[in-house]
């Protein structure tokens, strides 16, 4: 199967109503290619899931200017003064969830789990409206996975079955989102052929990648 494919072909899964996953950190690791096609084909109603909303001109913090997304799971939106306002003003829905609440909850959907304890967030708002489990004598809260309809990811280096290297701190959320979506689109920085990439290197595996599109690096 040839997994390259150009950014509208990559885009046409992303519709209005689904749910998608964003892979970065403030904009670093950050699919920006297929973020500013999804900016131009302005599709709306999608319910993102990311760890925070960058800032207004970087990111999917363009999207979120561009009033693209009903709802936002996000561990942070304090840089993009515009997801404030759009909070402020009940436009979108926001659900803030503790950074590593977040990542494990996404873990937890690739892992086929059906939730995790956390003592994170008890007798706090992010307690509110969750199941509260008490383990001797202390109390946690369950936690359940977040799944998405696609995860948009970025990679350094890509091999063209799909094997992917995350350089540095580019890593973040990636690998964890390509576990936990049924359709993962990979921006790659760079294209190289299949054994070019050293295997110990390999920080996402092919097995998850369903679609590759050339990027900037």
């Amino acid at each position: 199967m040839n997994k390259i494919c150009t950014m509208d072909e990559c885009i046409k899964h992303i519709t209005s109503g689904s749910t998608l996953m964003v892979g970065g950190f403030m904009g670093v690791g950050s699919p920006h290619n297929i973020i500013d096609a999804l900016v131009k084909k302005d599709v709306k109603n999608l319910t993102l899931i990311c760890n925070d909303t960058s800032t207004e001109n970087n990111g999917v913090g363009k999207m979120v200017v561009n009033k693209q997304f009903s709802k936002i799971i996000s561990s942070h939106i304090g840089l993009n003064k515009e997801s404030g306002r759009q909070l402020m003003a009940n436009e979108t829905e926001f659900e803030l969830v503790p950074q590593g609440t977040l990542a494990e909850r996404i873990r937890s959907a690739g892992a086929g789990l059906g939730g995790f304890l956390t003592p994170t967030g008890v007798g706090t708002d992010v307690e509110e409206g969750k199941q509260v489990i008490e383990i001797d004598g202390k109390r946690y809260l369950l936690e359940l996975p977040l799944k998405a309809d696609v995860a948009i990811i970025k990679g350094s280096i890509v091999d063209k079955s799909g094997n992917v290297y995350h350089s540095k701190t580019t890593r973040n959320f990636n690998p964890i989102m390509a576990l936990a979506a049924d359709v993962v689109i990979v921006e790659a920085g760079k294209i190289v052929e299949v054994g070019e990439l050293d295997p110990h290197l390999v920080m996402t595996p092919a097995t998850l990648v369903d679609y590759i599109v050339e990027g900037r690096e």
